[in-house]
């Protein structure tokens, strides 16, 4: 039995209004970049639906750049190796021993996980991190102190992505930097996504989190933010705690060229569907 023979019985009528619904929104990004960040918190059983979802993007003309997070996974294989972490301001103080770990996990288990789930899914992917190619310079962070090898993102090579645009492939992106005497840096996701994005003049970045969006000071979503509302809730105290860098990693994007950032919760099943070719899933933040 085949696979459309198999499929659950749906409601053709349905299934043709919703693509009907969709064309302005495929024609709108027909060619163009978007690049994703998928979460630490957002990853888990939901990773074949991301997968199959990132794969739709590329059969319906868009090039889909995927970065990747794994807060959860690294905390995880460092208790289990009895390596014991220290934060200063919610960054992980990475020593020698810690880096070796993290890069095992960002650029080795969860990278090619997630690149085998793209190409199950039917999907031609390919991982990297900022030392393949060349891809991300690296500088040492030092906004909070000596974190030991956590750097910040000072230069991304669009070529080497433009050359796995051109082939059709998607590149699956762990956030580990090279500095400029070969030392290895860990970066944070959301950082390393928006420099992506910015460096790729991506249509859309979207920033996928376990939280619904920005909340305003009722709770509810807001849909829609310019860059000069978002920085006077960031002001007035509405945007506080986690929130506060997501929105400034996405109003960085924009100021680089990014045409639009989104700060959409990943935990929904095809929320990037649901963002990119519906009225919206998330709050989207825009550029002036």
């Amino acid at each position: 039995m085949n696979d459309a023979a198999s499929a659950p019985t749906a409601d053709p009528t349905l299934i043709a209004a919703v693509l009907a619904g969709a064309v302005p929104y495929l024609a709108r990004y027909a060619g163009k970049t978007i690049v994703v960040k998928y979460g630490g918190h957002a990853m888990g059983a939901g990773a074949a639906t991301f997968a199959r979802d990132i794969v739709l993007l590329r059969q319906v003309g868009i090039n889909p750049v995927v970065v990747h997070g794994g807060g959860p996974q690294i905390n995880r294989m460092l208790d289990r190796l009895g390596i014991k972490s220290r934060f200063v301001n919610g960054l992980r103080v990475t020593d020698g021993e810690t880096m070796e770990v993290v890069e095992m996990v960002l650029a080795g288990t969860i990278n090619k996980g997630l690149v085998a789930e793209i190409n199950a899914a039917g999907g031609c992917a390919i991982g990297l991190c900022g030392k393949d190619g060349g891809l991300m310079r690296a500088t040492k962070s030092t906004r909070n102190g000596d974190l030991g090898f956590v750097g910040e993102p000072e230069r991304v090579d669009a070529a080497v992505l433009d050359g796995f645009r051109r082939a059709q492939m998607i590149p699956v992106i762990a956030p580990i930097g090279v500095g400029a005497a070969g030392e290895t840096y860990n970066i944070n996701a959301d950082t390393v996504a928006g420099a992506v994005a910015a460096a790729v003049k991506a249509a859309r970045f979207l920033l996928l989190t376990d939280v619904p969006g920005v909340l305003d000071a009722g709770k509810t979503l807001i849909p829609e933010l310019s860059a000069s509302e978002a920085r006077r809730l960031i002001g007035d105290g509405t945007i506080s705690g986690g929130m506060i860098p997501k929105v400034e990693t996405c109003l960085d994007a924009v100021d680089g060229g990014v045409e639009a950032a989104v700060i959409v919760d990943g935990r929904v099943p095809h929320a990037i569907l649901l963002e990119l070719f519906t009225e919206g899933a998330g709050t989207l933040i825009r550029g002036g």
